[in-house]
């Protein structure tokens, strides 16, 4: 037999006994195994972000485990199986892939991308959804910066986006100068313009291809690594980081950018 299946038929057959035996896992239901998830989920990207690929395994086990506990709960409520779930996935799979499992010709991943949309939007109709928004797909509670990203992505999708990043650029440089404007009249919709900003700095991102969401998150670990060395070494010196002067704390800074 396969060992990945002997390996996930012996997964199962565990969640089965701790679902029956285990006095946390017995308690356990959708509600309070989400926010456990979502834990897991940062954790995952966390391991891929340090490039620990130990650690990259370990996640995915945590991960893969919530998900055989689901289909476990979904199975006693009578709504589904892990059976159901796998098939599922492979039907949906088949379907967004007729360039694989079908005749249509693609040239680039764009292609693949735009058809994967199109497709969706053929089963809403099949389905009776097809009044629907393209963009329901999103998740409502996304972090801001990811939710950019996939808004940006689902509207591309359907052929709504720039020809070129030069445009974006110039739409860049355009929400730019609109808060500038709002700041130096101190207006109220001084947020709403730096949100501007922002939606079209991940649009530029995704038109260099960069994921802004993990250049923000390397940006925000170097700050850390460079502010904890500043903290370290001002403490060796015996200086009190409050009462520094500011030239003082930007000579430790450099220090940490040379030798980091």
């Amino acid at each position: 037999m396969d060992p990945r299946l002997t390996a996930f038929q012996r997964l199962l057959e565990i969640m089965e006994t701790l679902r029956a035996e285990c006095p946390w896992d017995k308690k356990q239901t959708m509600e309070t195994l989400r926010p456990l998830t979502i834990e897991e989920t940062y954790e995952l990207g966390d391991a891929i972000l340090e490039n620990d690929l130990d650690e990259v395994k370990k996640e995915l086990g945590d991960l893969l485990l919530h998900m055989v506990f689901y289909a476990k709960i979904g199975e006693e409520k009578g709504a589904f199986d892990i059976t159901d779930v796998l098939n599922g996935i492979c039907e949906k799979l088949i379907l967004r892939h007729p360039h694989i499992y079908g005749d249509v010709k693609v040239k680039d991943e764009e292609e693949v991308k735009a058809n994967w949309e199109k497709i969706k939007l053929a089963e809403k109709a099949r389905s009776g959804e097809g009044g629907k928004s393209v963009l329901e797909g999103v998740p409502r509670g996304l972090p801001s910066m990811v939710k950019a990203i996939r808004v940006q992505d689902k509207a591309r999708g359907v052929g709504f986006d720039w020809d070129d990043r030069g445009q974006v650029w110039s739409k860049v440089h355009e929400e730019l100068a609109e808060l500038k404007a709002e700041v130096d009249a101190e207006s109220p919709k001084q947020a709403e313009e730096l949100g501007d900003v922002l939606f079209s700095l991940v649009n530029y991102a995704r038109f260099l291809g960069i994921d802004p969401d993990e250049a923000l998150e390397r940006t925000n670990r170097k700050f850390i690594r460079r502010f904890q060395f500043l903290e370290r070494e001002s403490r060796k010196d015996g200086k009190v980081l409050g009462e520094m002067s500011l030239q003082e704390m930007d000579t430790y800074w450099e220090r940490a950018k040379q030798e980091q």
